[in-house]
């Protein structure tokens, strides 16, 4: 059984109705990076931070998994699937896919800012300042933000090295380091890449200029 790796970013979502930081109109317009997604923007104003995340966590529990997250979980019938995110939502889980790894956190979890300890989201009920974790530490959102390590991205290169079928999609591959791990494919792994616009750095492998949905829906016909 071939292994099938998908590396996905905000445009997997997007269909769903989460908006990207690079998109018009959307929350990170009312939120400017620097104020809710730093370091040093948690430690000016901590409570900002939690509103941001409380929202993002709102919008992620009412948006469902759209036909591109629920066809990469169809692919789980003839292969071995994992998947690489971006995303924090948990819109992958939500459709099926039994094998995730989140590269940036999950809106889903907090953590414990003194142990690094986390802890799920219960009853949909985010943290506010003052709420602290069973050893008494301030609980921030399990998030990585910019400027901070990215934990997860040793375990991502390992899934990606094994790939025989890389899927990119979502993803203008413009988040580092992230976006070094598709350097990690063997030299016969065929890759595919599923979003609407040119990525030139990609341009020597198989493109569908196609939104999430529609662009897998395609590439099931040739691998199903």
């Amino acid at each position: 059984m071939e292994n099938i790796v998908v590396f996905s970013g905000a445009g997997m979502s997007a269909e769903s109705g989460l908006s990207t930081f690079r998109d018009g109109n959307g929350l990170w317009d009312k939120f400017p990076i620097e104020e809710v997604a730093t370091p040093e923007a948690w430690h000016k104003d901590k409570e900002k931070v939690l509103q941001f995340y409380r929202i993002r966590m709102e919008n992620c529990v009412n948006a469902n998994p759209n036909l591109a997250h629920k066809i990469i979980f169809e692919f789980e019938e003839k292969y071995n699937v994992q998947i690489v995110t971006q995303n924090i939502d948990n819109l992958h889980e939500r459709a099926g896919s039994t094998n995730v790894l989140h590269l940036h956190g999950e809106i889903m979890k907090v953590r414990s800012c003194g142990t690094g300890l986390t802890y799920p989201i219960k009853d949909n009920k985010y943290p506010s300042l003052g709420d602290y974790c069973p050893e008494g530490h301030q609980l921030r959102p399990d998030v990585v933000w910019f400027g901070e390590d990215v934990p997860n991205l040793l375990k991502g290169a390992e899934i990606v090295k094994n790939a025989d079928i890389l899927i990119i999609i979502g993803t203008s591959l413009q988040v580092y380091p992230a976006a070094t791990l598709i350097h990690y494919t063997k030299e016969e792994c065929t890759v595919y890449i599923v979003d609407p616009n040119t990525i030139p750095k990609l341009d020597s492998h198989i493109h569908f200029k196609m939104n999430a949905s529609e662009g897998l829906n395609k590439l099931k016909g040739e691998l199903m």
